[in-house]
């Protein structure tokens, strides 16, 4: 619009159509006549919002991501993965060198990128998915047999029962 030399009336409601939810309601509960200029309603809009803006982070952050104790493997990629999308500046390779340091020596993904490191990020996201279905078949194999343990004895309690 402001190539085409729209004055700043069009441009202020023009921007109004484009705001939804608390954005649109904020709008409108803007005294009339208190925004005189697009410029103005530019610096305003921006004062209220600014702090919902998300800050993007530098590679170090992701050195500071680990695989909790008790997060499953597909958790900590998925954690790992947006923290990368707010992160700027950093390759493959530091991306690749963070992630791995994230996970517990004793993982077997870990031992899997140690021995054979990989050249692409796309390639040990790949080996990564591969062992988040083993993890996820642990767990839940796991999972299966605390329900079968804990049905066994509520059946010896019963047993035991005159």
């Amino acid at each position: 619009m402001i190539l085409h030399k729209a004055d700043d009336a069009l441009m202020c409601k023009a921007f109004a159509m484009t705001l939804r939810g608390a954005a649109q309601d904020w709008f409108h509960t803007l005294p009339s006549g208190s925004i005189n200029s697009f410029k103005e309603l530019a610096y305003v809009f921006t004062k209220e919002y600014t702090s919902y803006r998300s800050i993007n982070k530098n590679p170090d952050h992701l050195f500071n991501l680990h695989k909790k104790s008790n997060e499953s493997l597909r958790d900590y990629i998925k954690r790992f993965k947006a923290e990368r999308a707010n992160t700027i500046g950093c390759d493959d390779q530091i991306v690749f060198s963070a992630f791995k340091r994230g996970l517990p020596i004793e993982c077997e993904l870990y031992r899997e990128l140690t021995i054979y490191p990989r050249q692409t990020l796309v390639e040990v996201f790949a080996i990564a998915e591969r062992y988040v279905l083993w993890d996820d078949d642990r767990i839940a194999t796991k999972k299966a047999d605390q329900v079968a343990e804990q049905a066994s004895q509520e059946n010896g309690k019963r047993r035991s029962q005159p």
